[in-house]
């Protein structure tokens, strides 16, 4: 594991103390560590064993990375749980991601149907990335926010936030 990739956290991640805590405490760490193995398996058309070890690291994680996913360099999930990261995704260099987020499909055609990040892209908590779209270098997507069209490069999308309904109480139940 280069220096470089712990580096990479330290600096985005005031909670980092140290390189032993990043490797034994950080499941986006270790999600990245088994998506290499089971992506070098994949690309050696190894039957099976890719997509078993995917599953054992989203057990272990709660982290779902598909073996043919593209990860560039110093790719960064923060807490983790939750994100799925669909089949055809590529993801460039220097990109961080949140806990929740979705790389997703909107189609079941065997065509490239999941999204591209480019470099340098955060993407906030519980945020869905949908289809085959391409977000620009250094774009920045709030948590929540779905993206359903490219997003060129160094945009900030973001969704709206909650507001405060005053009803009554079974007014209420429409909304929950």
């Amino acid at each position: 594991m280069k220096i470089e990739f712990l580096e990479n956290i330290k600096r985005k991640d005031p909670a980092a103390k140290n390189y032993l805590e990043i490797l034994l405490c950080y499941p986006g760490v270790h999600a990245i560590f088994f998506h290499r193995i089971s992506h070098f398996l994949e690309n050696l058309n190894v039957p099976i064993l890719p997509r078993a070890i995917a599953h054992i690291s989203r057990l272990l994680t709660g982290i779902e990375i598909h073996p043919k996913v593209k990860i560039g360099k110093n790719f960064f999930i923060d807490h983790g749980f939750g994100v799925v990261i669909g089949e055809t995704a590529e993801i460039g260099d220097n990109v961080t991601i949140y806990q929740g987020v979705t790389l997703g499909g909107r189609s079941i055609a065997k065509i490239k149907r999941h999204p591209t990040i480019k470099n340098d892209v955060t993407i906030g908590a519980g945020a869905k990335i949908l289809g085959p779209i391409t977000i620009g270098n250094g774009a920045k997507i709030g948590p929540g926010s779905i993206i359903i069209e490219d997003l060129e490069m160094n945009k900030v999308m973001v969704a709206e936030t909650a507001k405060e309904v005053r009803s009554k109480k079974h007014e209420l139940d429409y909304y929950i």
